[in-house]
């Protein structure tokens, strides 16, 4: 490693392989989480993969590369949604903060009294 090309082509080399590790993770992942693929199929990209690595990964990719993109879409479609669902269901609706702003423009408009804002202020906290 004497000059800076050595040391250049050295990275490039260590980013190719990372990169083809980061896409072989990902190919085993979408293999292991389709569920049209029989297990006989999934077996069989699994030993292509082992024996001839680069050449399989790119045929899956080439092959299957639009179910892998439409499945992972899927797979963030549901997270939001689940994720959606958790916060609306902990929110229960509506927040302390919207409760106590409700109440505190009805304080401000004169509508309800002192007493009465802090008992809404009390019930929204608890």
């Amino acid at each position: 490693m004497d000059s800076f090309w050595d040391w250049f082509w050295l990275m490039l080399w260590w980013f190719a392989f990372v990169m083809y590790l980061i896409v072989l993770f990902h190919v085993i992942a979408d293999l292991f989480r389709d569920r049209d693929l029989s297990g006989w199929w999934k077996a069989l990209w699994l030993v292509a993969l082992i024996v001839v690595p680069f050449l399989s990964a790119l045929v899956y990719l080439i092959a299957r590369g639009r179910g892998m993109a439409e499945r992972q879409s899927a797979r963030m479609s549901a997270a939001r949604a689940e994720t959606d669902a958790y916060i609306r269901a902990t929110a229960g609706g509506s927040t302390a903060a919207s409760q106590i702003t409700e109440a505190k423009g009805l304080y401000d408009a004169g509508v309800i009294s002192d007493e009465e804002f802090a008992a809404l202020k009390r019930k929204a906290l608890d």
